[in-house]
């Protein structure tokens, strides 16, 4: 079995020995991570660890909680630099988050992402929080685009409006959670040919341990939890979902 965290902040200081923890990785059949950037600060940090660990790669971006002038302008300035580097791999964290308030240099920031990743033709790794109205005529503005929507805890017709869009649905933790219904509904009968795993360790715990730090050790928890909703062996759910992530970031 062959498993692949396609979102994890392994750069994040929750995680202070990440060489004991990728190999624990391993042990737990997860042969691939990806490392999504929140702010261009962060990058340097990011680059030094999938530079030492083999399997591991990263996206350069700007979060939309960390947008600002300064944080643009670097994004900006700097993003050339960071995708000579054979493992930066995609365009993100991006995205919108209405909970936290949508500006116009949000928007700014977005498109401008959107369009390096439609020109480049790298995937774009998407964060989609009560932001649907807002977000989906920006990716429809920018087409051709491919990626994925990470964390996803909608409805099967918004995870269709998405994938029409050229993404990929992000599933993780919100899935074991017995209240979460209409998303339970959505992983179990979304096709799995749409469906790439992750943990966004350390956040997004699943159930029974909120309140903690998530790992991307849980990665098999959540492909078992996939696995009982659609009633398939995980043996497929993995080997699928890897498939998946491997076509979208072009991974060895």
């Amino acid at each position: 079995m062959e498993l692949i965290d396609s979102h994890c902040h392994l750069d994040f200081p929750e995680f202070s020995n990440v060489d004991q923890l990728w190999q624990q990785c391993q042990e737990h059949h997860i042969s691939q991570l990806i490392i999504p950037a929140t702010e261009p600060q962060q990058w340097p940090k990011i680059q030094a660890i999938c530079k030492k660990l083999d399997g591991c790669y990263w996206a350069a971006g700007l979060h939309p909680w960390w947008v600002d002038e300064d944080n643009f302008h670097t994004l900006k300035n700097e993003l050339e630099q960071a995708l000579q580097d054979p493992n930066c791999i995609a365009i993100g964290e991006c995205g919108l988050d209405g909970s936290k308030g949508i500006t116009p240099l949000h928007i700014e920031a977005l498109q401008w992402q959107l369009q390096q990743a439609s020109e480049r033709n790298l995937p774009v790794i998407l964060h989609a929080h009560k932001a649907q109205q807002e977000l989906l005529p920006l990716l429809k503005q920018q087409q051709p685009l491919c990626g994925v929507v990470h964390g996803f805890s909608g409805s099967i017709e918004l995870a269709q409006n998405y994938i029409d869009q050229g993404m990929l649905i992000g599933i993780g933790g919100s899935i074991s959670y017995p209240r979460a219904q209409k998303t339970r509904r959505m992983a179990s009968e979304l096709p799995l040919s749409k469906i790439v795993l992750e943990t966004d360790a350390p956040a997004m715990p699943l159930f029974g341990k909120q309140g903690q730090s998530n790992s991307p050790l849980q990665l098999l928890e959540v492909a078992q939890c996939l696995a009982d909703l659609r009633q398939q062996d995980i043996d497929h759910i993995a080997e699928q979902s890897s498939a998946n992530s491997r076509a979208l970031f072009d991974l060895k």
